[in-house]
């Protein structure tokens, strides 16, 4: 081996084990962080309570962290991935290439975009046109406890559906992006070789490209599952906070995130205490991403040996 190549594959193999050393260093950090806070918790840490205004008397449980968290971000999800697999369907096989160009350019300007922005947009732009269809959706659907009265009602503005299409915007450029370059990679001689059989472009995009691709449009989901999970300013500024009132598992509900709540009371931080009740929280979301991320490279994984 060349001193050249020696020398390379030192500092690779350096660089890959000093990030998974620092992944597991903040972790550690995280716990350590946390078990003082834990052993002070006065209630089940898997409890709807919290309450961390007194450092002596804390009670703190993350269930209505966590759902809040999951459910913005599975109706992010569930709007984006479909509109994105479209969107870059149509700039890789139907879109003529200036117009591709300058449209993947506009989408991949809304990655650009602070997140205060999209937040102030949702609360005072859209929130007011989601009203009506929450409205709708709550007296058409509101049998199925998904869709039923959430605990800020009659308020459906500040509501995990507003802010779920708010994610859904924001993590939009990320899934797009990264699908629409999978795409365009798909072999050329697949391409051409659906079409010399007569294939028509609907079935050369579910025969070559979607195959081709379906392990990396997984994969650009779970990022933007990533992003839509750590969401903060966002959704701080569009979520009301019920009064006394705790999740119920409709869309409907306001709340918080684990990313919001650490957002919104970083004035109790001055207090290891209590500051430790939010490290906690956080370490819930670092666990939950990283899971997040495992299932992603299985999933792609399991695609790229089929």
């Amino acid at each position: 081996m060349r001193p050249g190549d020696r020398i390379f594959k030192n500092l690779t193999t350096g660089a890959g084990v000093f990030v998974v050393a620092l992944i597991g260093l903040i972790g550690l950090f995280l716990l350590i962080q946390a078990i003082p806070a834990l052993k002070a918790d006065q209630v089940s840490f898997f409890s709807n309570t919290w309450d961390t205004s007194d450092p002596n008397n804390l009670k703190f449980g993350i269930r209505d962290l966590f759902l809040v968290t999951v459910y913005i971000s599975l109706v992010a999800l569930i709007i984006a991935m479909p509109i994105s697999l479209g969107i870059a369907l149509f700039l890789t096989q139907y879109a003529p290439r200036r117009l591709a160009r300058a449209f993947a350019y506009v989408i991949d300007l809304l990655a650009a975009v602070p997140s205060i922005i999209f937040g102030l947009w949702g609360i005072l732009v859209l929130a007011p046109k989601l009203s009506p269809v929450a409205q709708w959706l709550n007296d058409a659907l509101g049998f199925i406890p998904i869709f039923g009265q959430g605990n800020v009602f009659p308020n459906f503005s500040g509501t995990i559906f507003t802010a779920g299409v708010v994610v859904a915007v924001m993590v939009l450029p990320i899934i797009t992006s990264l699908t629409r370059e999978v795409f365009e990679r798909t072999p050329t001689t697949h391409i051409e070789g659906a079409l010399a059989l007569g294939a028509t472009r609907w079935e050369v995009i579910r025969t070559t490209v979607l195959p081709f691709g379906k392990a990396g449009y997984i994969g650009a989901s779970m990022l933007g599952l990533g992003r839509a999970l750590g969401e903060t300013i966002a959704i701080a500024v569009i979520l009301f906070i019920p009064r006394g009132g705790h999740f119920d598992w409709t869309i409907f509900d306001g709340g918080a995130t684990f990313a919001s709540q650490i957002a919104a009371n970083y004035s109790e931080f001055n207090n290891p205490t209590s500051a430790g009740a939010y490290i906690a929280a956080g370490l819930v979301l670092f666990v939950l991403t990283f899971l997040v991320n495992f299932a992603a490279r299985a999933v792609i994984g399991g695609k790229k040996g089929d």
